[in-house]
């Protein structure tokens, strides 16, 4: 085993783990607000149903296709957690069971399989898929091209968000004013922060990401519609959160963890080493049931900085 496959090994962790990267921030934006969202496979999926339509259908030149089908996948999934958020925030129905039926509602055995077969995605490959980019040419330099210079436009787009996301939540006041509605709802009401309006904003602001992550999958892994194609990795975003503490940096680094595991399958067997493929497949959801029993605690979520209010639905005191 030569150095390179170290290198193929990170290139690889960081495309798989662009995804998870997506739907994990738009965990980490729903949770600060006080909503847990259970319901970031199905929306990845939709996101990832409509980009792929959108990718087959709409003309022009190639990087128009790609930015159009994006949005479109960002779009379907802010309109998924617009309904979680309705049924979270406004009818303040159990968190948990409402991102369940959200993703049974959206998921593989949904609305993107309903919409994947009226609108017939699955039968040939989208046109204009994501590609890789040679960022100054230095693809091809030893080492560090492959890691730093060979991925696609969301990737780089991703580092930039994991910046922004970290310098709105800890250095702005909207970022304040919104940890404060997940620590403490009734404390920022009493201080004229509209709880509401905060949570119902960054739940479909968190559903839009998510839908980027799923169009990533329809657009620059597969790149096709498959049923199911995120393979649980709603699941392992959800645990990524948790992961990186709520926090993007971390999360981050947490998502290229998960997907180095994820590509570990493929990478091992190009290069001819005898590993069981299933075993290795098996363990990013290996690791997330490790990371939810460790955190499974109300003491253990305190102590790595879960919003004291998530999960709670907020009941405005009558004055």
């Amino acid at each position: 085993m030569n150095s390179n496959i170290f290198v193929i090994i990170i290139s690889s962790a960081i495309f798989y783990g662009t995804p998870l990267f997506y739907a994990a921030l738009g965990g980490i934006l729903t949770e600060r607000s006080g909503v847990l969202n259970l319901g970031v496979e199905g929306t990845m999926l939709v996101g990832g149903v409509t980009a792929a339509w959108t990718c087959l259908h709409v003309g022009g030149s190639a990087w128009f296709v790609i930015t159009a089908s994006i949005l479109v996948g960002a779009l379907a999934g802010g309109l998924v957690s617009t309904l979680l958020a309705f049924l979270c925030i406004t009818l303040k129905t159990n968190q948990t069971v409402a991102g369940l039926a959200i993703t049974i509602f959206a998921g593989t055995v949904g609305l993107s399989s309903y919409f994947a077969n009226i609108w017939e995605v699955a039968k040939k490959p989208v046109p204009h898929p994501i590609r890789t980019m040679d960022v100054f040419g230095l693809a091809d330099m030893p080492v560090l091209g492959p890691i730093l210079f060979r991925h696609t436009s969301l990737t780089y787009i991703s580092w930039l968000l994991a910046i922004i996301a970290t310098i709105y939540l800890f250095r702005t006041r909207i970022g304040l004013q919104l940890r404060a509605v997940g620590e403490s709802p009734q404390t920022a009401d009493a201080m004229g922060i509209s709880v509401i309006r905060y949570r119902y904003v960054h739940t479909i602001l968190g559903g839009a990401l998510a839908g980027v992550g799923g169009a990533f999958y329809s657009l620059a892994i597969i790149p096709t519609w498959v049923d199911g194609m995120t393979k649980g990795a709603g699941w392992i975003a959800i645990a990524l959160v948790i992961f990186g503490f709520w926090r993007p940096s971390l999360t981050l680094l947490g998502a290229y963890l998960f997907g180095a595991l994820q590509s570990l399958s493929s990478t091992l067997k190009a290069r001819g080493v005898d590993i069981s493929g299933d075993l290795l497949d098996a363990l990013p959801f290996f690791m997330t049931i490790v990371v939810l029993v460790l955190v499974s605690s109300r003491f253990a979520h305190r102590r790595l900085g879960a919003p004291a209010a998530l999960g709670v639905p907020y009941e405005r005191e009558e004055r």
